[in-house]
């Protein structure tokens, strides 16, 4: 009988502590795969969360595809996204198919997440953010600030998504 309370009593101390330590517990929200809505005619989007490396890594897949105008042909665009824990702290690393590497710092709480590049004198500062509506859908924007700015962002991309 000991042996049972002992087992239980662990189980309620520790249990806490695990979920505690889950680097990614705040970013459960984003977690399944997703496709846009509401896009303008001819194009389309969907994207991936889900934990890799044996939950080790959060990785984001994306594509977006945009339909040929009179101004530009068709085009596809891809990236990657995988956020990981650094001393404690959340991290992400982007990869487009263009060529572009951002790295981020990353916040959230359990319907908000925003990842934040450093400031740099030299290059453009990046804000990628991501918000759970009430209705279910996933609002989602990336703005952009001029080099050396810290503040001054102006929307680029908003994108809303529902779960496939």
């Amino acid at each position: 009988m000991s042996r049972w309370i002992t087992v239980l009593l662990a189980v309620v101390v520790f249990a806490p502590l695990s979920a505690q330590s889950d680097p990614f517990a705040r970013l459960q929200f984003l977690v399944g795969e997703w496709v846009a809505v509401e896009t303008p005619a001819g194009e389309s989007g969907s994207f991936t969360f889900k934990p890799d490396v044996q939950g080790h890594v959060m990785v984001r897949t994306n594509e977006a595809n945009y339909g040929a105008t009179a101004d530009r042909a068709a085009s596809r665009h891809e990236d990657l996204l995988v956020i990981y824990s650094e001393n404690g702290a959340l991290k992400a690393d982007y990869f487009d198919s263009e060529g572009h590497v951002i790295r981020y710092a990353v916040t959230a709480d359990s319907d908000h997440a925003t990842l934040l590049s450093a400031p740099d004198p030299r290059q453009p500062r990046y804000r990628l953010s991501y918000r759970r509506d009430p209705s279910g859908l996933l609002l989602g924007s990336f703005e952009v600030a001029a080099p050396g700015s810290l503040d001054a962002f102006k929307p680029y991309l908003t994108w809303k998504a529902k779960r496939k």
